[in-house]
C-alpha cells in the first residue's frame, strides 16, 4: 500500500451571484503545468501558508472571528487571500468605516498588489494594514469539507465556504496558476463535466451538483447555513472499469457510491 503521506490544509470559496435565469458561480481552469488538477475546471483556493496564521494573530486585520478557533479563522483568511490572488476579488472592509471594499477600490488594491503578492514580494498582512483593511470573515458560510483520500501522494484537507461575489467585483484569473476564469451556472458546469467541455475534480462536481439546487445565492447561503456539515474523505476502490468512490451518505451528495471512470 502506498505511504500516506499528511494532509495539508487548504480553502477554496464559492463565489456566488444572481445571474439572468440562475445562480452563477466563479470558476478558473488550472495552468496546465501545475502539479496539482492541471486543466481543471475548479473555485478559487488554496493550502493555508504562514502567512495566514500571522493574520490570525492579528485581530484587528479582520471582522467575524468572534466564536471561530485560530484553525478556523486560518481557513477563512487563507480562503480570502487564495482569491484575491487567482481572481482580483477581494471580501474585506475599510477598517475606518467598516463598508465593504468596493469595486473600483478592489481593482486600485489588485493593481498594486496582487502581482507582487503571488510572487511573494509582498504579504498579504502589509497589503491590508497599508491599505487599511480588514478581513470580512463573516461572508463566509462553510458549505463542505473534504479530505483527499489516504494512498494519494499529494493530500489536502480542505474547507469549502460560499460566499456572495461583492456587488461588480467580476474576478479576473491570474495568468499564472489559472489561464481562464468564467461565471457559469453550477447545472453549465456540470453539463461541461460530463460532455468533455471541462475537466472536473469529483469534489468540484459533487458541490455543483449539490449547489444548483439553489434557484438564488440568497437561498443558497440560508441553506449553507443551516446545514450540518459532514467530513468527506473518499474510499477508492479499483475496478475493471476504472474507478469507485464511497463517501459518507449523510454528507448530503445524493449517494454514497460513484463511478469515476478510468484511472489516470
Amino acid at each position: 500500500m502506498a505511504e500516506t503521506s499528511a494532509s495539508r490544509p487548504a480553502s477554496t470559496i464559492l463565489l456566488l451571484r444572481d445571474g439572468a435565469k440562475e445562480i452563477e458561480v466563479f470558476m478558473m481552469v488550472r495552468h496546465h503545468q501545475i502539479e496539482f488538477n492541471s486543466g481543471a475546471l475548479v473555485f478559487p483556493g488554496g493550502s493555508v501558508d504562514a502567512g495566514d496564521n500571522e493574520i490570525v494573530a492579528r485581530s484587528d486585520l479582520y471582522s467575524g472571528g468572534e466564536g471561530l478557533s485560530e484553525a478556523d479563522r486560518g481557513f477563512r483568511i487563507a480562503a480570502i487571500r487564495e482569491t484575491f490572488e487567482e481572481s482580483g476579488i477581494l471580501l474585506a472592509r475599510s477598517k475606518g468605516t467598516g463598508a465593504p471594499v468596493d469595486a473600483r477600490r478592489a481593482g486600485e488594491i489588485a493593481d498594486k498588489h496582487r502581482v507582487a503578492l503571488n510572487e511573494h514580494k509582498v504579504s498579504f498582512l502589509s497589503i491590508l494594514v497599508d491599505n487599511n483593511l480588514q478581513l470580512a470573515l463573516e461572508t463566509l458560510v462553510p458549505y463542505a469539507h473534504w479530505i483527499t483520500p489516504e494512498g494519494m501522494p499529494k493530500r489536502f484537507d480542505t474547507w469549502f465556504f460560499l460566499a456572495a461575489a461583492p456587488p461588480d467585483q467580476l474576478g479576473a484569473h491570474d495568468g499564472r496558476e489559472s489561464t481562464d476564469s468564467i461565471w457559469v451556472s453550477p447545472r453549465e458546469a456540470v453539463e461541461g463535466g460530463e460532455s468533455g467541455r471541462f475537466k472536473l475534480p469529483f469534489p468540484t462536481t459533487r458541490n455543483l451538483i449539490r449547489l444548483a439546487k439553489q434557484g438564488s445565492v440568497g437561498t443558497a447561503l440560508d441553506h449553507a447555513r443551516g446545514m450540518s456539515i459532514v467530513t468527506v474523505m473518499p474510499v477508492m476502490t479499483k475496478t475493471e472499469t476504472g474507478r469507485q468512490l464511497r463517501i459518507p451518505r449523510e454528507a448530503g451528495y445524493d449517494g454514497e457510491v460513484f463511478e469515476v471512470g478510468a484511472v489516470g
